[in-house]
């Protein structure tokens, strides 16, 4: 008889007690989950939050000083500056160096742009504003060019505010949003 009693209080966990630690498991592996959204999405905001930034400031520069940051080519413009453009009214390839040091000299933007490095995204790549015509665009000017995003960023914002196809409308990329591409090598959105 004292041998039965023994197995009876040596029972393991009931399952109902099993059920609550499933319960706690799957409410964290939720929250996990949904912060881990919560933060892709943040990150998505700001690569169209920083294209907003630098259409602003870009522009600030030009009714300032009634030319684009990059490719002024007069004296002063901006104060201190030692590297001019063409003049032209675009930012062209070989000025995009320029128009990030530029728009620091303009105080508009802090950062130390040396005319060998350029602003970066969130996911850590570099970012331009020039005059380009990239493929399935709708025709030449100034590009906001994300590099290396990944797929489903591109594919996110094309979708929200174009028409979510890649060599079409108004922001285009150099290939597909495929799973198989990550990342996009070059992400473009109108200026």
């Amino acid at each position: 008889m004292h041998l039965k009693r023994l197995r009876r209080d040596q029972g393991g966990f009931t399952l109902v007690e099993i059920a609550i630690v499933m319960v706690i498991i799957g409410l964290l592996i939720g929250g996990v989950l949904k912060g881990q959204a919560m933060i892709q999405n943040a990150k998505v905001k700001r690569v169209v939050k920083q294209a907003d930034e630098f259409r602003a400031v870009v522009m600030a520069f030009y009714d300032k000083y009634g030319v684009f940051p990059g490719d002024e080519n007069k004296a002063n413009i901006p104060p201190n500056d030692t590297v001019s453009g063409d003049g032209d009214g675009m930012m062209e390839n070989g000025e995009r160096f320029d128009m990030f040091n530029d728009l620091v000299e303009a105080n508009l933007i802090s950062g130390d742009f040396n005319g060998a490095n350029v602003a970066t995204h969130v996911f850590g790549d570099d970012t331009w504003i020039y005059w380009v015509n990239p493929p399935g665009s709708p025709g030449p000017g100034h590009f906001i060019r994300f590099e290396n995003l990944p797929w489903d960023v591109c594919l996110e914002i094309d979708t929200k505010y174009d028409d979510g196809v890649f060599n079409t409308g108004t922001i285009v990329a150099n290939e597909d949003y495929l799973e198989a591409s990550t990342p996009v090598a070059n992400f473009y959105m109108p200026f």
